[in-house]
């Protein structure tokens, strides 16, 4: 099977007249079932729609999304694979130098808030065309949210895009029912009864057992609103058991979210990843040096979808939900048995996971009966009694992929959740991944050792932390290797005053490590996290939380985690005044800095320049 269209000569030589839909992304095109483009075009592809691609379009040409045609169902629009703001943007808000889904890595290629402009260059050309926003990008932002980057409150991205509606989620199966829904003669007002999709409406009448939110002009007056507004949302991220939500605006408009699209079934998630996927990008951006995002997935495989981990900071109750969905070993081997016959497969896999690697089954039996549950976290604050930690099937999709002819290693990089690992009163998998599955490091996030921090980040206690390293380090001893831990740390995440940052950095003092990378929290759309930057509230019991805003002591934060750095001693002096521990100011084995800076050579750094004589 070729890669799908991506220009009027691709139509012509598949016989395609005319495209029934045309999918402008805001990546380059990569035919890979990591990309949500790839699946969503491959999924509707085989329920028999014509698919055509238009790839970074020039958002300053109107005729750019042009290049193929009126469509005769819709145009899809998805930002990319990343936000597109998060995609441009450090957390300092300074412009990246590189992006990673562009050929040859180059910024620049797509505009911020990439849906929006897309979607907005759609319109102007295409006045009654029905437009369907997909992505992270859009699912993230489908009601009204906080934009860090304008620091300021937006509107759902439906409104402001001119689209007609978001698939939300992953939307495989959104998808399908929305064009099977335009194919049958339906026009997209009226398609109001998909789950997984969100709509605007002028009448309610219809919404049958709905939830009316706050408005979007009462939330943008009272921060508060919004917090008690999100919590709502939170609440109806299941589909078991969510309602529709239903956000008033102004003039009579409403924005409405039906209930999330079922969860896939393991048969349905082998269909989706069996499909004629190229496996690379399109031959077109080789000239320009390909696709850098892609090298990271090429030789990974993806084994389940869904995270109950439930992190503050992360939106992925949000975007895949809370039940963890999985594919068949029968899929993962047909699939890594293909990567082995690519020329450029060295011998190793990359990865066998997805959000967390460990989670291969829900939480609990109930879940896929009843949902989860609305008033608890699965692994947060401690372990629910009815979480059942098994890690059995894992380990024999992992044996079995060790065994492929060809296969030299299996890593496995897409995070460990130690807490859920040591639940598992069955051991196997702890030995058997420190024996085949790291190289010399491990990679895990405890993000901070602050208690207090810890709660807002939907994280365990670090004495949990504590207990997972013992048992690594006595692990590793038993078979005779000695293999690390890569802890990574967060800084500025709400509840985290400079108190918890000296903390933390007294930490990593006594472990003797000085972390190379440091995340300074980034308030993205849709996580809890972000509403308590915003609001400075946690939407979950709605008391006030401590929130680092002003940039200088957002950078104290950070310098503390790598206090070592001769670049941040300033920082971090003036944050050991600020916080009252000049106690650790000084030539003591406690200490963080001395009281001096001083030069590579050992000696204090002087203003005054010695003047030098010459000789005669």
């Amino acid at each position: 099977m070729p890669f799908l269209p991506i220009s009027r000569k691709d139509c012509q030589d598949r016989g395609i007249e005319q495209l029934d839909f045309v999918y402008v992304i805001g990546d380059a095109y990569v035919d890979h079932p990591s990309f949500g483009h790839a699946i969503i075009s491959r999924v509707l592809e085989s329920f028999g729609y014509s698919v055509g691609i238009v790839s970074q379009p020039d958002w300053k040409d109107p005729d750019s999304i042009s290049i193929l045609g009126k469509p005769r169902l819709g145009f899809l629009v998805s930002g990319g694979n990343m936000d597109s703001m998060v995609n441009h943007y450090y957390v300092s808000k300074k412009k990246r130098p590189t992006d990673a889904y562009t050929p040859g890595g180059v910024m620049g290629k797509r505009p911020d808030h990439a849906a929006v402009v897309y979607s907005n260059l759609i319109r102007k050309s295409y006045k009654h065309t029905p437009i369907i926003l997909g992505g992270i990008e859009a699912s993230l932002r489908r009601m009204a949210h906080y934009d860090y980057w304008s620091d300021s409150f937006k509107r759902s991205i439906l409104l402001d895009s001119g689209a007609d509606m978001i698939s939300y989620g992953m939307g495989e199966k959104s998808i399908v029912e929305i064009a099977d829904a335009l194919n049958s003669g339906i026009d997209i007002k009226d398609i109001t009864f998909i789950k997984g999709t969100v709509y605007k409406t002028r009448d309610t009448e219809h919404i049958q057992d709905g939830i009316l939110l706050p408005s979007y002009e009462r939330m943008k007056e009272k921060k508060k609103e919004y917090a008690a507004s999100f919590k709502i949302q939170y609440e109806n991220t299941d589909p078991f058991s969510a309602r529709p939500l239903i956000e008033p605006y102004d003039h009579g408009v409403y924005v409405v979210q039906n209930t999330p699209a079922m969860p896939l079934s393991t048969m349905e998630m082998d269909d989706i990843y069996d499909l004629p996927y190229m496996g690379t990008y399109h031959p077109s951006y080789e000239k320009a040096g390909g696709i850098p995002a892609l090298s990271e997935v090429k030789f990974s495989l993806i084994s389940n979808r869904g995270c109950f981990g439930g992190c503050s900071f992360c939106a992925l109750t949000f975007h895949q939900g809370r039940i963890v969905q999985t594919r068949s070993h029968e899929s993962i081997l047909k699939e890594a048995e293909r990567m082995t016959k690519d020329p450029l497969f060295k011998g190793y896999i990359h990865d066998v996971g997805g959000p967390t690697a460990n989670f291969r089954a829900p939480a609990c039996k109930k879940q896929l009966k009843q949902g989860v549950c609305t008033n608890r976290q699965c692994l947060f604050p401690a372990p629910c009694p009815n979480l059942e930690a098994d890690h059995t099937d894992y380990v024999k999709l992992l044996r079995k992929l060790r065994k492929l002819p060809g296969v030299k290693k299996v890593f496995i990089r897409s995070g460990i959740r130690f807490d859920y690992l040591l639940k598992d009163k069955n051991d196997t998998f702890f030995h058997e991944l420190l024996k085949h599955h790291v190289s010399g490091q491990l990679k895990v996030a405890p993000e901070h050792i602050s208690d207090e921090v810890l709660s807002k980040m939907g994280k365990p206690e670090n004495r949990v932390y504590e207990q997972f390293i013992k048992k690594y380090e006595a692990y590793n001893k038993k078979i005779g290797k000695k293999q690390y831990v890569v802890p990574y740390f967060m800084s500025s995440h709400p509840g985290s005053t400079l108190k918890e940052a000296v903390a933390l950095a007294e930490y990593i003092r006594d472990l003797g490590y000085m972390p190379e990378q440091v995340q300074d929290f980034y308030p993205t759309p849709s996580t809890l996290s972000a509403v308590m930057y915003y609001t400075g509230l946690d939407p979950r019991d709605m008391k006030p939380v401590y929130v680092v805003k002003n940039p200088h002591e957002k950078a104290m934060q950070r310098a503390l985690i790598q206090y070592r750095n001769p670049e941040n001693y300033q920082l971090v002096k003036e944050a050991l005044i600020s916080a009252h521990r000049e106690d650790l100011i000084g030539f003591g084995e406690k200490c963080l800095i001395p009281p001096r800076k001083f030069n590579s050579a050992g000696t204090k750094r002087s203003n005054n320049k010695k003047k030098g004589r010459k000789k005669g």
